[in-house]
């Protein structure tokens, strides 16, 4: 096992010194596409870094504040179509990419959510953001913006509960 995470840390450190060296050749060369490559890699880094702390704070306080049992109490096994609503709802105030709703789902998971409505943060967590929805209303328009939640949204709950419980059948299966 740890041979194999010395050959994943080789090939990251590889690719990381080739990324500096195509980045230092293009700036000598004056190669436009790669400084816009460099300039881009280094405005996604920085806001990723101004990012995660504050909202892995954000998750830590969840996990510390938020007792299981409210948890398993709105979103576990017996929370039913509330469920999807009160998911639905904390995907909508998720402010950051999906990199950021992944840790919150696993949080969830650890407090006892169901499956089916961890799949539907992390689904609607990519469609129903809400500055992302209030950016979608100015360019594209309200009815537009509407009519894409009101087919987004109940597709996000068919296909959880399926794929939910497909993977619970499975889990069974194998245990």
């Amino acid at each position: 096992m740890k041979e194999k995470k010395k050959n994943f840390t080789r090939a990251y450190i590889g690719i990381a010194g080739l990324f500096a060296v195509f980045v230092a050749v293009s700036y000598i060369a004056d190669y436009p596409s790669g400084i816009q490559i460099a300039e881009n890699s280094w405005q996604f880094l920085r806001s990723m870094l101004l990012l995660f702390p504050a909202a892995f704070i954000l998750i830590g306080l969840f996990e510390v504040w938020i007792d299981r049992s409210v948890v398993e109490r709105h979103l576990g096994s017996e929370s039913g179509l509330l469920g999807y609503f009160w998911v639905i709802l904390l995907a909508a105030t998720v402010l950051a990419p999906m990199i950021v709703a992944l840790p919150i789902a696993h949080s969830l998971s650890k407090k006892g959510a169901k499956l089916q409505l961890m799949i539907a943060f992390i689904s609607a967590s990519t469609i129903c953001r809400i500055p992302m929805t209030i950016f979608e209303a100015s360019y594209l328009g309200i009815p537009f913006s509407v009519v894409r939640l009101l087919v987004s949204l109940p597709l996000v709950i068919i296909f959880s509960e399926v794929i939910g419980r497909i993977f619970s059948k499975s889990k069974e299966v194998l245990a």
